[in-house]
């Protein structure tokens, strides 16, 4: 799909017909993650992908925004291999972990598969319900799926703001 469409199309499904993504279209989607930079290529990322039926489960407990997707991938970052920015008060990790993600996003939708990022649950318990390391932070759950029919897409979707009022040229 040209990559204008892809951006100006996608948007968050929640609602899912509940087909899993067939595993050709996850490779690509995960292989969008691979991809994505990092700072200074430390691949702190860290991905789990969540398709069996304990797992859902346990992102059933962790919110109520999986909205009938069979795949949902966790996207995690270790904290320990991030880099330090100059001033010491910002690192790598969160921005690193958002751009592969939002890579996978725009993967999916080019692959034809629907998506949400889920943010609404605490990461902490997600990462102790998933028994995920101590050194890795939670960033994010994506919904990966096909819109139901009947899927509505947000009002909002296509209403942005002028460029003039979000950007200023200094």
């Amino acid at each position: 799909m040209e990559f204008k469409k892809v951006i100006a199309d996608r948007y968050s499904c929640k609602k899912f017909d509940g087909r899993p993504v067939e595993k050709d279209k996850l490779a690509a989607i995960l292989n969008a993650g691979r991809l994505a930079p990092t700072a200074k290529n430390l691949q702190e990322q860290r991905i789990y992908v969540v398709e069996s039926d304990a797992g859902l489960a346990k992102i059933d407990t962790l919110t109520p925004c999986r909205y009938g997707a069979k795949t949902c991938i966790i996207v995690a970052f270790d904290k320990s291999n991030v880099f330090v920015y100059p001033g010491e008060k910002r690192d790598s990790g969160i921005e690193d972990a958002t751009i592969v993600a939002t890579h996978m996003i725009l993967a999916a939708a080019d692959a034809g598969v629907d998506s949400c990022w889920i943010n609404f649950f605490d990461p902490e318990i997600a990462a102790r319900e998933f028994g995920l390391p101590e050194n890795e932070e939670v960033l994010m759950i994506m919904d990966l799926g096909y819109a139901a029919p009947d899927a509505p897409q947000s009002s909002f979707h296509n209403m942005r703001k002028d460029l003039s009022e979000t950007v200023k040229h200094i």
